[in-house]
């Protein structure tokens, strides 16, 4: 049996691969705190979001996790439940936010939303599957912290890689 590859095929390849590659970089980086990390990967699912839809989006976001998952040997681990789950919340979000206004936000706006979402998934599935205790949501506002600034930077970054996208 034979698959036609469609050029929708390759550019979500081609993103996901360069999402990927934005993934393994930020594993080079120290981190703080456990699950600290900027989310560079979030950049291109954000710019794709913009550029060619929901659904590519959550296509790049999804493989990106998989795929990320056994390139850090992480595949069925707690980590990548969590990843899993905060993708999963981010993705839900950015499909709220396009349904409702197509043009309401602009790359910061959905990164912002994004990295809120993706932390909020995140902290739900750890307290549901690893540590249901209450001290756990005393990180939220570090945390959720966090997320808002690594959400406007990679948000100003997806700006600039929509605009050059659409460029073309």
């Amino acid at each position: 049996m034979e698959f036609e590859v469609t050029r929708e095929d390759i550019r979500i390849a081609w993103l996901t691969a360069l999402a990927l590659g934005m993934y393994v970089l930020e594993m080079a980086f120290p981190s703080p705190l456990p699950g600290f990390k900027p989310g560079l990967a979030n950049i291109v699912t954000v710019a794709a979001l913009v550029c060619f839809g929901w659904a590519t989006a959550a296509w790049i976001a999804l493989l990106r996790v998989l795929a990320g998952s056994l390139l850090a040997g992480t595949f069925l681990s707690p980590g990548f439940a969590l990843s899993l789950s905060g993708a999963l919340a981010s993705l839900m979000v950015l499909g709220l936010a396009v349904s409702v206004s197509r043009k309401a936000l602009s790359e910061v706006g959905y990164s912002l939303l994004a990295a809120l979402a993706h932390m909020g998934g995140q902290i739900g599935a750890a307290y549901c599957l690893f540590i249901p205790h209450a001290g756990l949501f005393k990180l939220l506002p570090v945390l959720m912290s966090a997320a808002l600034v690594f959400g406007l930077l990679n948000g100003i970054i997806a700006r600039s890689m929509t605009q050059a996208l659409l460029a073309k």
